[in-house]
C-alpha cells in the first residue's frame, strides 16, 4: 500500500512537471492571458494590439457594406445563387485561417495555410467579380473600392503575422543549415502541428469576435444565400417580374 501510494505522488510530481514544461497542455483557465504592451516603444505590442483591435474589427465594415451592395443591386434577380454561393467560399476562406490564428500558436504550418488561404481568396475574388459581371450585376464604382479594402485585409494580416513570427519563417530556409531544427527533430515536428496558444487570447475578446462574425457576416449573407436559392427556386419568369 505504501509503494503504492509512492508510486501515485511521484506520477502526480512527474504531472505536474509536465504541466509546467509545456504550458499547451494545462486547461484554458490555467494558461496566461495574452494581455499586450501598453509602451509604445514596444513594436510587439503595438502590432498585436493593431491585429486585435484594429485590423480584426475593421474586416467586418467592408463585409457589410459589400453585402448592402449587393442587395441594391439585386443579386437574387441577376448573377443569384451562383454568386451568392462563390461569396460563402470566400468568407471560408478567410474565416478558418483567422480561427486558428485566435486559438492556436502561431507557426510554420499555421502560417503557411494563412498564406495559402490568402492566396486562394484572391483568385476567388477575381472568380466573384467574372460572375457577377456574368450573371449581368452591375459591379458599380463603390463595390469596387469595397472590394479593394477586401482583398489588402488578408495580406495585410498574413504579413503582420510573419513579422511578428519571423523565426518560424526562418526556421524554414534555415531547414539543413547549422544550427536548424534536425528533420523529425521535436521542435521541427511542432513547427508543422496545431497547439493551443500558451498564451490565450481574452475570453471577451474572443467572445466579441465570435458575435461579430454571427451578427456582421454569417446573418447577412446566409440572409442573401437564402434569398437567392429562394428567387431560383421560384424560376427566371418570376425573377424578372419582380
Amino acid at each position: 500500500m505504501a509503494l503504492t501510494t509512492r508510486r501515485l505522488s511521484a506520477a502526480i510530481r512527474d504531472w505536474g512537471t509536465a504541466l509546467r514544461s509545456r504550458p499547451e497542455l494545462r486547461s484554458p483557465r490555467e494558461r496566461q492571458v495574452l494581455r499586450p504592451s501598453a509602451d509604445p516603444a514596444d513594436v510587439e505590442s503595438v502590432t498585436v494590439r493593431y491585429l486585435m483591435y484594429v485590423l480584426v474589427p475593421a474586416w467586418f465594415v467592408p463585409g457589410v457594406a459589400d453585402y448592402i451592395m449587393h442587395r441594391r443591386t439585386r443579386i437574387e434577380r441577376t448573377s443569384g445563387l451562383r454568386e451568392s454561393a462563390i461569396h460563402a467560399l470566400m468568407m471560408a476562406e478567410m474565416g478558418v485561417p483567422v480561427a486558428l490564428v485566435l486559438l492556436f500558436e502561431v507557426n510554420a504550418m499555421l502560417l503557411a495555410t494563412a498564406a495559402l488561404a490568402a492566396a486562394g481568396h484572391e483568385a476567388t475574388a477575381i472568380w466573384d467579380v467574372r460572375s457577377a459581371v456574368a450573371g449581368q450585376r452591375e459591379v458599380r464604382p463603390a463595390e469596387q473600392h469595397i472590394h479593394s479594402f477586401l482583398e489588402s485585409f488578408p495580406f495585410m494580416a498574413v504579413s503582420a503575422l510573419a513579422c511578428l513570427h519571423w523565426d518560424q519563417i526562418a526556421g524554414i530556409g534555415r531547414r539543413g543549415a547549422a544550427g536548424a531544427p534536425r528533420p523529425g527533430s521535436t521542435d521541427a515536428r511542432q513547427a508543422w502541428r496545431l497547439r493551443p496558444r500558451r498564451r490565450r487570447l481574452p475570453a471577451r475578446y474572443l467572445g466579441a469576435v465570435a458575435a461579430g462574425v454571427a451578427c456582421l457576416i454569417a446573418m447577412p449573407y446566409g440572409e442573401e444565400l437564402v434569398r437567392c436559392y429562394l428567387a431560383r427556386s421560384a424560376g427566371p419568369a418570376t425573377r424578372r417580374s419582380h
